[in-house]
């Protein structure tokens, strides 16, 4: 029997260089038809076919060597024929290299209980399968067979199920997409837990059958590589299940049955315990395959991802909190709408090689935010998306060279940070 066997020699392909004794870090090479990213690597989020404020070619200056964008999103505008048409996400927004599409399996959780971005939550709280965020109207209705969901655009009603997901993530053509999943709260129910992770099982089959029918169909496209999702909450004994189960799951064609390219390690999850969730899927999950740890991004959440097995990362944070005067630097985040900022005639930071630290001031971007001009969100959001990328790429190299533990001793002796994880 032939396992991954849609079709010989389709441009994906995950090499590990670098795997530390002891340890479940890698560095590594993930390649698919439009390029190489060199792993472990934080993947800017383009949610709707662009970052915020900022060109695709500055993103690609910028060092980012992938971007993400959402199904969920784009099949609502412009629509995932229309990028079909146009070539592909690649080629629409302009972009040379590799990208992902988020399956839209968060924005269930997102519209059905109205706590919109948040993925980092407190596991010490209520438990309610009712739970939904005050004033906020359930959009969303999830059952076995898919999710019904009225539009935020126009109020329009739709369905997704696992093959219509499939669907749309083939039109829009990224290198790397994930099977649709139930992402739940850290506020359900344990019952609700393990109905939700056995729906996701279940679906996972149903996105194998489909992608393997569009991949024969459409056999004339770039190769797309299928990522399953892994949830279980904060609970060890269903995050080890998931990650079983999803390792095991073929698709149910009796001749070339295939599985998933790789894995994204979803859900919202307990920030205090977030590198023993991690280990608990990774110990499990087969090595040869490479695992995204979806929405999370902050840069002390990052050494524990990449200390733990994650080899890609996603997260819209860095460009969300750039738009509110927030900027990271070797010391901590800093607001450049703050008083103290009005003449300090220095770059954000002194470390740091984007270009708007290398061009401006941090008083003239005080100047800037406060007179609420366009280019602010621009200049903060290239030196937040800088940051952030290359401080994973430093975290590969130390993996390389072998004193990762000395550079994660280093940056978070000096970083005071503040918590906080957002994925669209």
């Amino acid at each position: 029997m032939r396992i991954n066997a849609l079709p010989s020699g389709n441009g994906f392909n995950f090499e590990i260089s670098h795997a530390p004794e002891k340890s479940l870090a890698r560095a590594g090479t993930i390649s698919t038809p439009h390029g190489d990213i060199a792993t472990p690597a934080f993947i800017p989020v383009g949610t709707k076919a662009t970052v915020k404020a900022v060109l695709p070619e500055t993103m690609k200056e910028l060092g980012a060597q992938a971007l993400l964008s959402n199904a969920y999103h784009l099949y609502l505008q412009p629509g995932s024929d229309v990028l079909d048409e146009a070539g592909g996400l690649a080629r629409f927004m302009n972009w040379p290299g590799p990208t992902f599409t988020d399956s839209g399996g968060f924005q269930v959780l997102s519209l059905g209980v109205g706590f919109k971005k948040v993925l980092a939550m407190d596991a010490q709280t209520f438990r309610s399968d009712d739970v939904i965020a005050g004033n906020k109207e359930r959009l969303a209705h999830v059952d076995d067979e898919g999710v019904t969901f009225k539009s935020h655009i126009d109020g329009s009603m739709h369905r997704f199920t696992p093959e219509i997901s499939m669907q749309v993530q083939h039109q829009i053509g990224a290198d790397i997409i994930f099977a649709f999943d139930e992402c739940t709260t850290l506020h359900n129910t344990r019952k609700y837990q393990e109905k939700a992770l056995e729906r996701t099982r279940a679906w996972g089959i149903r996105c194998l059958d489909e992608h393997q029918k569009l991949t024969l169909e459409r056999s004339q496209k770039p190769y797309q590589a299928l990522y399953g999702v892994i949830q279980g909450a904060q609970y060890e004994d269903l995050r080890k299940k998931a990650a079983t189960d999803m390792a095991a799951l073929r698709s149910t064609d009796p001749d070339s049955p295939i599985g998933f390219d790789g894995f994204g390690l979803g859900g919202a999850l307990d920030k205090k315990t977030l590198g023993t969730i991690l280990t608990w899927m990774n110990e499990i999950l087969p090595a040869e395959k490479p695992r995204h740890l979806l929405g999370i991004g902050a840069p002390e959440d990052l050494f524990v991802g990449v200390e733990n097995g994650i080899d890609t990362f996603d997260c819209v944070l860095a460009s969300r909190i750039a738009r509110t005067s927030a900027v990271y630097t070797m010391v901590g985040r800093n607001n450049l709408s703050n008083a103290i900022n009005r003449r300090a005639f220095e770059p954000i930071d002194d470390e740091c090689d984007c270009y708007t630290c290398a061009n401006y001031t941090k008083a003239y971007l005080h100047h800037v935010f406060r007179g609420k001009e366009m280019i602010a969100a621009t200049l903060a959001t290239i030196h937040n998306e800088r940051f952030i990328v290359r401080l994973v790429d430093q975290m590969r190299q130390a993996l390389i060279d072998g004193n990762f533990a000395d550079m994660k001793s280093d940056f978070l002796g000096r970083y005071k940070h503040r918590s906080g994880q957002a994925r669209d």
